[in-house]
């Protein structure tokens, strides 16, 4: 809980995006301005404006070299990074080095050519926050998590991984952290749009522990239709 009000838990995710809060003893998900409870995590820009989530995947089809997405693929990573330049390829926008090997995303909006980095991009999808980052993120890769959403003008109180965000809500759907003797060993199978990750963690009252975890941050489902 937030000094000031509540503080919303938001899911960035490679494909969708997700935002959560805790209220009324469970947890709500907020809708977005389409209704939808997952926003596409896509960001377009066109002569006249910017459309974000729903608006800019449903106009991807005709304005491809402008609408960007996968952004989380590039979030904390080198432009000379191997997978960023595997991923260049299959991607309809443009990808530059800043000249410091960081990734910026080419796109042409209002008829000026401007360059976006990945941290500014994530931040226009989703002011209290707890952000969720994959179990096997480095530490660039969640401060960068960490500064998108700080350039969006949110709190962030804390940088939790997927699998333990996870055990969090089981523990609280089931009451388990009801009782002091309660204990219970949960497997997290967390496969996303693109990040997958496996968990063992043992859940018991007011703590969580980790007992093993194994994934990879670059394999999803968008992994599955590119092959």
């Amino acid at each position: 809980m937030a000094k000031n009000g509540v503080a919303v838990g938001i899911d960035l995710g490679t494909t969708y995006s997700c935002v959560g809060v805790w209220q009324h003893d469970r947890v709500e998900i907020i809708a977005n301005d389409q209704g939808n409870r997952t926003t596409p995590s896509s960001v377009a820009f066109t002569d006249s404006e910017r459309f974000i989530g729903d608006a800019a995947k449903n106009q991807a089809a005709l304005n491809s070299v402008n609408t960007v997405f996968d952004a989380k693929r590039l979030i904390g990573r080198r432009f000379s990074d191997s997978t960023v330049q595997r991923d260049m390829k299959l991607w309809p926008f443009k990808v530059v080095d800043d000249s410091g090997d960081k990734p910026k995303i080419v796109v042409n909006y209002k008829g000026v050519e401007k360059q976006f980095s990945p941290e500014e991009l994530s931040s226009m999808v989703i002011r209290n926050a707890v952000v969720t980052v994959p179990a096997h993120f480095n530490d660039s890769q969640r401060q960068a998590t960490k500064d998108a959403a700080r350039i969006a003008g949110l709190d962030v109180l804390r940088i939790l991984v997927e699998p333990t965000a996870a055990a969090v809500a089981y523990g609280l759907e089931h009451k388990l952290t009801s009782s002091p003797t309660a204990q219970k060993l949960v497997l997290i199978f967390d496969l996303g749009g693109g990040t997958f990750d496996v968990s063992l963690l043992t859940i018991r009252k007011d703590n969580i522990e980790v007992q093993a975890t194994a994934g990879n941050t670059h394999l999803g489902g968008e992994d599955f239709d590119n092959r």
